[in-house]
């Protein structure tokens, strides 16, 4: 492991023993212990505090992920990366004036980088964000845990299935700390509707709807130069060379909401953009996390032309081996509904996004959490039924995982299985088919053309190793 070594001991060898007599009395919530406050670490010590380098600065990375990072005084942010050197610029300006501001005196202990292997090759860095697209995530998180790094990875947790297997065996192989930012869990909602589905509040479960938001085709867009700040061909990463448009990449000015989320290239479309999380959190009230279906199915509408062509219009379904039933369509209200033998639970975000840009933001707020009775929502989980897993913040939890070196409430091979369930859906928009998964050896029964839909070709100075 790559460690900074304070006389001989690494930071979290430090860590560990500094924090020892605070975690053994502090109060635990359900097996991690709170955010170590600012005082057992002293403000006058950062070498003390877990540090972090931001990987991929754009919408989600500035608006999400580093504040919810720089929120705690055990972390701190001393390293941005962005293939976009303006980006770069911008995010080391955006944290430099967030510290000065926070502690009330000038600050400048930012390193940028433009190339995300310089900074894994830091060694004072304990830990990454990693906010870039979804193409990008696979790779980085193997290269970082690799690196010694613990990781907080934007969802989805990969590109495509066999992407994802192999992060989720290097995250085991080296035993870092990676939590996927499918932060729904760590709302209280979701957790209440998992526990009650699981302890039988609405009888035997049979059906889980899954509703997504969509996201509207576009026009041909001209090609034009690449901008001298931006590294295309590394943004680009592991797919094919094509020619630059600004709608397939960012923004130049501002941090609306990115063109690449619509196309098939770099990711899925909304089938795993929201899927990811949706899907997650029907598999944490289903008892699935570690599996997926065995049988899935459906249809959609794509693009016929112009630059977005991630699916459109859909509806696909899948059977679990439980006899569960979901449905994941875009038809229907964004959310999960469970519907069991004896009643139903509607659960999603209300009025709640992660950034102003989320599709959510532009729809009509529904509760967080709805039921066929409301008495359904008024049970209490007892002592001797099952409790899952409690947190009240997703980079709070990722950062007492890294402390306390437990598993946090998101993990690899989880997010993996949630992302891998979305792309069995997406397959069946493409072959328009009943596909048959065995979930067990993560491949699709007696059909080979299936089966190549589990990888793509990656250019060879970028592929995944």
């Amino acid at each position: 492991m790559n460690e900074k070594k304070d006389n001989g001991m690494s930071r979290r060898g430090f860590l560990d023993l500094s924090i020892k007599s605070t975690i053994a009395t502090t109060a635990v919530i359900s097996g991690f212990p709170t955010i170590v406050p600012a005082s057992v670490f002293g403000k006058n010590a950062p070498s003390n505090r877990i540090t972090i380098g931001a990987i991929g600065t754009g919408r989600i990375s500035r608006g999400h992920d580093m504040p919810g990072v720089w929120k705690y005084d055990n972390a701190q942010i001393i390293a941005v990366c962005d293939v976009d050197s303006n980006r770069a610029k911008l995010a080391k300006n955006l944290v430099v004036d967030t510290y000065s501001k926070k502690n009330g005196k000038p600050y400048d202990g930012v390193n940028v980088y433009t190339d995300y292997r310089e900074l894994l090759n830091n060694k004072d860095i304990d830990a990454v964000l990693v906010s870039t697209p979804d193409h990008w995530h696979a790779p980085i998180v193997i290269s970082s845990v690799r690196a010694g790094k613990d990781v907080y990875m934007q969802k989805p947790a990969s590109l495509t299935i066999s992407e994802g297997r192999a992060m989720a065996d290097a995250v085991k192989q080296t035993k870092r700390i990676v939590q996927v930012g499918s932060q729904q869990r760590s709302s209280w909602q979701f957790r209440y509707a998992a526990e009650l589905v699981r302890n039988g509040r609405i009888g035997e479960l049979k059906t889980v709807y899954v509703g997504l938001p969509g996201d509207p085709g576009g026009e041909v867009e001209p090609q034009m130069s690449i901008p001298s700040n931006l590294n295309y061909d590394m943004w680009l990463g592991t797919t094919p060379e094509v020619y630059y448009t600004e709608k397939r990449v960012h923004p130049q000015v501002g941090f609306d909401r990115p063109g690449w989320l619509r196309c098939e290239q770099f990711g899925a479309g909304m089938i795993t953009g929201w899927g990811s999380h949706h899907i997650d959190c029907a598999h944490w009230a289903m008892n699935m996390e570690h599996s997926g279906p065995v049988e899935v199915w459906g249809r959609a509408d794509f693009p016929k032309s112009g630059l977005w062509d991630v699916h459109g219009i859909f509806r696909t379904e899948a059977m679990y081996a439980n006899g569960v039933k979901m449905v994941v369509t875009n038809e229907i209200a964004n959310g999960i509904r469970f519907e069991g033998t004896e009643g139903w639970i509607f659960v999603s975000r209300g009025d709640a996004s992660v950034t102003s840009s989320d599709p959510i933001a532009k729809q009509q707020a529904a509760k967080a959490i709805d039921a066929s009775n409301p008495k359904i929502l008024e049970s209490v989980i007892g002592p001797n039924e099952i409790h899952l897993t409690e947190s009240k913040d997703h980079h709070g939890n990722w950062l007492e995982s890294i402390i306390s070196r437990k598993d946090p409430i998101a993990p690899a091979e989880i997010g993996h299985r949630s992302c891998s369930a979305c792309l069995l859906h997406h397959a069946a928009m493409k072959l328009k088919r009943r596909l048959y998964w065995d979930p067990k050896n993560e491949k699709f029964l007696n059909d080979p053309e299936a089966n190549t839909l589990l990888s793509r070709p990656q250019r060879a100075a970028y592929a995944v190793r």
